[in-house]
């Protein structure tokens, strides 16, 4: 007979993460595992991140607002939601429409230089 050891999972609500705020009204928070990262931005409207890319795989999922992303030579207009995948080396930027925009980042690996910002 096999047996499995059960696991107690960690559990956080964004409203106890604390929050760092990275620019004017940008404010981030993050929770961070072994091997993945989960990163909730709040950003005002029409807050222009620059075109980055990275070795990490990201997800973004649009929880609240209207995000236009450049992905490549795509655009992309995405909404609550709406999930985005980023590969490795993809290079993106998005700009926030006409209201807050709240966006969840999933990383993997881990942003070691979210870490030590």
């Amino acid at each position: 007979m096999k047996t499995t050891t059960q696991i107690k999972p960690d559990q956080w609500n964004w409203a106890e993460v604390n929050s760092e705020e990275l620019a004017d009204g940008i404010k981030r928070q993050m929770i961070v595992g072994e091997n993945l990262m989960i990163c909730r931005l709040t950003m005002p409207p029409s807050v222009v991140t620059p075109a980055h890319d990275h070795t990490h795989e990201q997800m973004t999922l649009v929880e609240q607002g209207q995000v236009r992303f450049i992905i490549g030579d795509d655009e992309v207009i995405a909404g609550p939601g709406d999930i985005l995948f980023f590969p490795a080396g993809c290079w993106h930027r998005a700009t926030m429409l006409d209201e807050e925009v709240v966006l969840i980042d999933i990383f993997t690996p881990i942003r070691e230089d979210f870490l030590s910002a």
